[in-house]
């Protein structure tokens, strides 16, 4: 049982990484005066609201409920610990308690600070300091989006299970995540006056980084995400371990292994895989960087494991390539090379430019091994992402180019 569900984990590493990065870009271009603060007018020493209060006790009660119900219904939670918190069980004793102290707290902490006649002051609100409102709007929308497209990607599953397609962590489609967020906080900083150039320039890091971290939980926790078969390499069903086999013994695998293999393709021969043996050249790398079995993965897919015993014992029978662990590696390496060059661009808005042709080439080639839905356009094959990526290498392309003329016209015109 996985007690910490590891996709969780990374992906709120994911969050925190890139907003540390995002607030250090928007100190940045503050003190190079392209982003600026707004005067906004705030109350002091005001008591707490009957909103505040319930809000608090409405939070409390949940984190009551569910987190510490964890544990006095232990027996029943790690069985399936995802599950759980998404059930109706928990604990209201401890809901109650948590919710009676977090209230009180609002209650007393604001009552502290109370002064006899509140004071309106006026306060200036940087960019930076929005970073925690951006966060969690990104993180909603995100999810929603990344839903959304995935659902629509993958309809006939949708339509089979739309509750547990909606509230499963597993499939979940970045660029539909990407495109929502975006759309939620543009908006947002438009509201708040922000210079949307800059403020993507300071997102382009972030996000290259957010994306690799939040790979490393679809790698570890094996959440679908991987390749197609490489089919110079097989698993052993009794430590998950990937194993070199020739090429023309994939046949016997699929064979071998028909129960599962006809659960997922109609025919054998329309099982994707290539063949690709580690090179002698690269013999000191390990066999998993070319072909891996994602034994235990989260979504339970393969064959069942040897002695294995639980909810996570399946490994898959013939090795996939181990594609967010490509993608980890290239797009740790594309934030580097963002980082480097972030502060040597200096016409606003093309490291943004720069970042949608790096994001959408990465992932158009890694596409190509990738295992995804395909779409019939006039006699084209592409996938959802291969579709999206294009249009972000040309969006990225015609931004580069605009914002490259504008800055060229107007240093023309002040001279």
């Amino acid at each position: 049982m996985k007690i910490f569900q590891t996709f969780g984990f990374f992906v709120a590493i994911a969050f925190l990484a890139g907003a540390y990065i995002l607030t250090r870009e928007l100190k940045r271009y503050e003190q190079q005066g392209l982003l600026k603060g707004i005067p906004e007018k705030v109350v002091v020493g005001l008591p707490a609201s009957q909103g505040e209060i319930i809000g608090n006790a409405v939070v409390g009660f949940i984190i009551g409920y569910k987190i510490l119900g964890i544990f006095f219904q232990w027996d029943t939670a790690s069985q399936d610990l995802q599950s759980f918190v998404f059930s109706s069980q928990g604990s209201v004793f401890a809901g109650i308690i948590v919710a009676a102290a977090m209230a009180g707290y609002k209650y007393y902490s604001k009552k502290k600070q109370a002064l006899p006649k509140p004071v309106e002051q006026t306060v200036m609100v940087m960019p930076h300091h929005r970073v925690p409102d951006i966060i969690v709007m990104a993180a909603i929308a995100g999810l929603l989006g990344a839903k959304i497209f995935h659902n629509l990607e993958n309809w006939n599953d949708f339509v089979q299970d739309p509750v547990g397609a909606l509230l499963s962590f597993s499939g979940l489609t970045f660029y539909g995540g990407l495109i929502v967020a975006a759309i939620v906080i543009i908006s947002y900083a438009r509201k708040k006056q922000f210079n949307i150039r800059a403020l993507i320039d300071s997102a382009a890091p972030a996000l290259m980084l957010a994306y690799a971290i939040g790979r490393m939980g679809c790698h570890f926790s094996g959440d679908g995400d991987w390749g197609i078969y490489n089919s110079a390499y097989s698993v052993d069903t009794n430590t998950g371990r990937t194993v070199k086999m020739a090429p023309a013994a994939f046949t016997d695998a699929v064979q071998k292994n028909a129960a599962f293999f006809q659960q997922q393709y109609p025919s054998a021969d329309k099982i994707p895989h290539a063949a690709f043996e580690k090179p002698a050249a690269l013999g000191f790398m390990p066999d998993w960087l070319f072909a891996y079995g994602y034994p235990h993965n989260v979504i339970k897919e393969g064959v069942q494991i040897a002695g294995c015993d639980g909810q996570y014992c399946k490994v898959l029978p013939v090795a996939v390539y181990p594609t967010p662990l490509y993608e980890i590696i290239v797009c740790l390496g594309l934030f580097l090379v963002l980082w480097g060059v972030r502060k040597k661009v200096r016409i606003p808005g093309v490291i943004f430019g720069i970042y949608l042709i790096l994001n959408g080439v990465e992932r158009f080639f890694i596409e190509k091994i990738r295992v995804d839905t395909r779409y019939d356009i006039f006699g084209f094959h592409p996938t959802q992402a291969e579709i999206i990526s294009s249009l972000l290498v040309i969006g990225g392309i015609i931004l580069i180019s605009i914002y490259r003329k504008n800055n060229s016209t107007t240093n023309k015109l002040s001279r």
